[in-house]
């Protein structure tokens, strides 16, 4: 496995959309793809429902949270749970993200805080959420170093501005068309998002597209999914599209008008 930090963007975007989606496997299934990666897999922390892997080459330790999963009550519970709490450095964040960060931190802090290895956080839908939650942690910890980068996928809001405001790491943040998930905990609320997004629209081509632009791509996506027999917002989600989308823009490849993966 070639070092992270030589990789370009599009390249380290591919490995951790890959990587966010080898943490919903099995562990069998996941060592055996975190091996055609490059990487073995040092830890699984499991507990009270969050759950998290450590992945490891000679040179990087990568945090690959495990995201929601819809048989499992409590990864729903957390989700619901959009109560803002004090966080333990500044402002206020979501109530159900940390919880399943506090549940993992403990043992996530103790393998890292001898580490020299290069730091580098990932996870899709809830495992974004804590990815960047502990990304946060790491900033804010003398026993941990901080991470080079955070990479999510559909990932949620989650803290107030005081503590986005505050967050340091860079962080990509990949958005795909209608992703319902994106979107909530509801901007009312107080939530806000942090990092650079990078927005894939309903031709699944990365464009920079804001206000009005925006509204008119999210209503083509709805349309589009709607002819094929699907509700957007939520297929959007699919960490699978976010590996497929970003592997597409590694390859430069663009996808014409008419022509749609959804």
């Amino acid at each position: 496995m070639t070092d992270i930090s030589t990789l370009s963007f599009s390249e380290r975007s591919v490995l951790f959309a890959k990587i966010s989606q080898l943490a919903y496997y099995t562990d069998k299934a996941t060592e055996k793809q975190a091996k055609r990666l490059g990487f073995s897999v040092r830890e699984f922390y499991n507990c009270s429902s969050a759950q998290a892997y450590l992945l490891e080459t000679d040179t990087d330790i990568v945090i690959a949270c495990r995201g929601t999963e819809p048989h499992q009550f409590a990864d729903l519970k957390a989700d619901a749970n959009a109560w803002p709490v004090v966080s333990e450095t500044i402002s206020r964040v979501h109530a159900g993200f940390k919880g399943y960060v506090d549940y993992l931190w403990p043992l996530v802090e103790e393998d890292m805080h001898s580490s020299t290895k290069r730091l580098w956080f990932t996870g899709h839908s809830l495992g974004a959420a804590m990815a960047t939650l502990m990304t946060y942690r790491c900033e804010h910890c003398s026993r941990t170093q901080n991470a080079e980068e955070l990479y999510t996928y559909g990932s949620p809001r989650v803290g107030w501005p005081k503590y986005i405001r505050a967050f340091n790491t860079t962080h990509h943040r990949w958005v795909n068309n209608n992703d319902i998930v994106t979107r909530v905990p509801f901007w009312i609320m107080g939530y806000r998002h942090n990092g650079e997004e990078h927005y894939i629209n309903a031709y699944g081509n990365v464009r920079p597209f804001t206000g009005w632009q925006r509204a008119k791509d999210r209503f083509r996506g709805i349309w589009l999914g709607i002819k094929k027999g699907k509700i957007d917002s939520f297929s959007d989600h699919a960490i699978g599209l976010y590996v497929y989308h970003c592997e597409s823009y590694d390859k430069g490849q663009e996808n014409p008008q008419g022509l749609t993966v959804k």
